[in-house]
């Protein structure tokens, strides 16, 4: 895609440039180049998108759901056929590699697997004569228009913890991609399109700030689902709660891992490279933190340090690239800034990844894997979420020890043990106050059949994306009570 290509909206089965006055570049992070540029669509043209969505509910909500996930089974087909292209616009507008793209779209195909269940998933309860000639039974019934505000990070899969769920249930729904990786969504609506999905089923608003407090503050949208900072993960939720919608927000993290004197080495240390260099370290089930537990500190420093070292950072669309860019010039400047005041505080480095030459990508947003030892546990290094591939090291006596660090921070997303022994896993998945945990895994990605879990500041609402969870979002209940004489 290039300039000549406009970024579009999707509004009522109809593709249109937007009016909006203003837009932005939309770069490789690999290399700097101008892929496109996004409008920064204005709120008439969000009016425009909810009104469509509106129109459509009625009927919508009224085919029945036998009929809805049709739609979904034509998709998940167009989206497998599709994954190779859809995942080289990934890798080209936010940085991954081209492997870790795949991996993203993969899981969400799953998450379209599993909404095509809805007849089933949408099932009431009955109970008969609750009293003499009385039954009682409750029914789900959709909830309205619904609206996603996706991150960069994911830009193929996050939405999919929600869209196909959303419009199973009989919902309508509008997307609003990250203003710095809006291509994905482009190929993925023009998908959406092939399904033959009723007008206004499904649109799509590209924009910024003004474009998210439209759908925040719009009278027509009922529920939002939000993934980003925790900061606007807050802000977002305040909002729209005060807007009287239901809201789901998963916010940042600071994800750390136990590794205990019994772990298995090699697997360990290949499970956590993976986890915290993994797409640059830029999501939010990254490890951020490592706590060596006794003995281990023998061991895991050296090794975790020679595997970041070894790591080969470049063009996600080189095959043997292992980690690409971070996403803007703005991010490896604040990343690099974090490792700076880190040092000053009194870390060690083990690896410094900040500054390296890349040939061919002289103007690429990269950083190499970094590792600092001797973290402060009270310090930024410990408490901030970087998302950047660096890991810090902190060393502890006791899982004890390192159980309360953890249960001390203010994030909840996700955190890890590596180990042998059984009683131990059970007494960190139980004590952990973690809402995704991994036992010997670096990254605890639920499957789309799990619903996505997060605790603390890592998430606001009640409902979580993904699975039952979406499902019981994305409806409201309906008791009725009945007599016939």
């Amino acid at each position: 895609m290039n300039l000549q290509t406009p970024i579009l909206n999707y509004i009522n089965n109809t593709w249109q440039q937007s009016e909006a006055s203003d837009v932005l570049d939309v770069t490789n992070p690999a290399t700097g180049d101008v892929l496109s540029q996004v409008p920064l669509s204005p709120t008439e043209e969000v009016n425009q998108a909810a009104t469509a969505a509106s129109n459509a509910y009625d009927e919508w909500r009224r085919t029945p759901p036998v009929q809805r996930v049709q739609y979904l089974f034509k998709l998940k087909n167009l989206l497998e056929e599709n994954i190779d292209d859809i995942a080289q616009t990934i890798t080209m507008e936010c940085g991954k590699t081209v492997a870790e793209a795949k991996g993203e779209m993969q899981r969400a195909i799953e998450n379209v697997e599993v909404a095509c269940g809805i007849p089933t998933l949408m099932q009431g309860t009955n109970l008969e004569d609750i009293a003499t000639g009385i039954d009682e039974f409750m029914i789900r019934q959709p909830v309205g228009v619904c609206a996603v505000i996706a991150p960069f990070n994911f830009p193929g899969m996050i939405t999919f913890w929600f869209l196909p769920y959303a419009i199973a249930c009989g919902n309508t729904y509008i997307v609003k991609p990250s203003e710095k990786v809006p291509l994905t969504m482009q190929k993925i609506f023009q998908l959406l399109e092939q399904t033959g999905l009723p007008e206004g089923v499904v649109n799509l608003v590209n924009g910024g700030q003004e474009t998210v407090n439209t759908i925040l503050e719009h009278p027509e949208i009922r529920a939002i689902s939000f993934v980003g900072s925790t900061a606007t993960a807050k802000a977002i939720y305040a909002k729209a709660a005060a807007h009287g919608k239901r809201v789901q927000c998963q916010g940042g993290a600071k994800n750390p891992l136990i590794v205990l004197p019994d772990a298995d080495p090699q697997f360990t240390v290949n499970a956590t490279a993976d986890s915290a260099f993994g797409c640059a370290g830029q999501r939010c089930l990254a490890a951020s933190l490592a706590f060596t537990v006794g003995e281990s500190q023998n061991w895991f420093p050296k090794a975790i340090t020679d595997t970041a070292t070894d790591r080969i950072v470049g063009n996600g669309l080189d095959d043997n690239v292992q980690m690409g860019p971070v996403i803007t010039q703005e991010s490896r400047e604040r990343i690099e800034g974090v490792i700076q005041t880190g040092i000053e505080a009194g870390a060690r480095v083990l690896v410094d990844g900040r500054y390296p030459k890349i040939n061919g990508c002289e103007n690429g947003n990269f950083i190499r894997p970094t590792v600092l030892s001797n973290i402060d546990p009270q310090g930024e290094i410990a408490k901030t979420e970087i998302f950047g591939p660096v890991l810090g090291l902190i060393h502890v006596q006791t899982i004890d020890d390192a159980i309360n660090l953890i249960n001390s921070g203010n994030y909840g997303n996700m955190a890890c043990l590596f180990t042998s022994s059984g009683a131990s896993a059970r007494k960190f998945r139980y004590e952990a106050q973690i809402g995704n945990i991994g036992i010997n895994i670096g990254v605890a990605a639920p499957m789309a059949f799990f619903p996505f879990s997060g605790w603390k500041d890592s998430f606001f609402g009640d409902l979580h994306g993904q699975s039952w969870d979406a499902v019981d979002f994305f409806t409201q209940k309906k008791v009725v009570v009945e007599r016939w004489n």
